[in-house]
């Protein structure tokens, strides 16, 4: 295990610097800028303050300043938001992590869904601990987000009706078609139930299934909402789709043309 160890008053001067003139992360070229060093040797002055326990290494070239309480640098990522925006921008945090935090699940998970342009190479990296699962989504998808601030950081997070729309679209993201029917649900109850964007947003991402499927649950869990339900029926495509792509699915529900459970087929609505 690492301890930390003293700096003199040179290096304290510079971290200090650059710990003031960044935000919860540190990169080697933001070092270089404002130390006004070649990066070989700002990546090298990183790498000697992370030896001595005062930073710790995320990934390369990525740090984290170390608390001052830390009796050692092996500590945890303190926001993960942040580090998903310092890797993977242009990005928003999603699916079951934007659920939680607009509070409609009490599911707890302990990975962050981060939505991304990227490409990269790893989809469910784990750093400091922490796990995350990266999915990747053409520019012309990044809409209804909503930016919040973490600390001095601002990281931009799906809002309500943009997070309920990624899950329809991919119920993993949910956790699985359950949990995304459960917050589904609980969309439907809240105050920022607005259906008329919840289409909208549907029609702007342009998956036929996403119709399909929002039709058939709202059919079955919310009646109420001849108008979603309807803007569902005549948005229709082509061809058949599932509920779930995870699932097996043995039961066309023709109304919807989607392919369901068979114990879907014999639930009763509401809660």
């Amino acid at each position: 295990m690492k301890t930390i160890s003293g700096l003199g008053k040179g290096s304290r001067t510079r971290l200090a610097e650059i710990m003031r003139q960044t935000k919860g992360t540190i990169t080697v070229p933001q070092a270089a800028a404002i130390l006004r060093l070649p990066a070989p040797m700002a990546s090298k002055l990183l790498s000697r303050w992370t030896n001595q326990g005062w930073l710790s290494r995320v990934r390369q070239g990525l740090y984290v300043p170390v608390p001052l309480e830390a009796r050692t640098p092996d500590v945890a990522l303190e926001d993960p938001w942040i580090i998903a925006e310092q890797l993977y921008s242009p990005c928003y945090i999603g699916g079951w992590s934007a659920a939680e935090y607009w509070g409609l699940t009490e599911q707890l998970f302990r990975t962050i869904v981060v939505m991304t342009t990227r490409k990269p190479r790893v989809r469910k990296p784990s750093l400091k601990g922490t796990s995350f699962l990266v999915r990747t989504v053409p520019e012309k998808a990044l809409f209804g987000a909503k930016p919040v601030w973490r600390g001095r950081v601002k990281v931009n997070v799906s809002d309500e009706t943009r997070t309920v729309l990624d899950m329809l679209n991919d119920p993993a993201l949910g956790g699985g078609l359950r949990p995304t029917v459960d917050v589904f649900k609980s969309y439907l109850k809240s105050d920022q139930k607005d259906t008329d964007l919840l289409i909208s947003y549907a029609d702007r991402l342009g998956n036929g299934a996403v119709f399909k499927r929002l039709g058939f649950l709202s059919e079955r869990f919310a009646k109420e909402e001849k108008n979603l339900i309807e803007a569902c029926r005549s948005r229709l495509t082509t061809g058949n789709a599932k509920l779930d792509p995870s699932l097996p699915a043995d039961r066309l529900a023709t109304v919807w043309k989607l392919w369901v459970p068979a114990a879907w087929t014999k639930e009763k609505t509401g809660d």
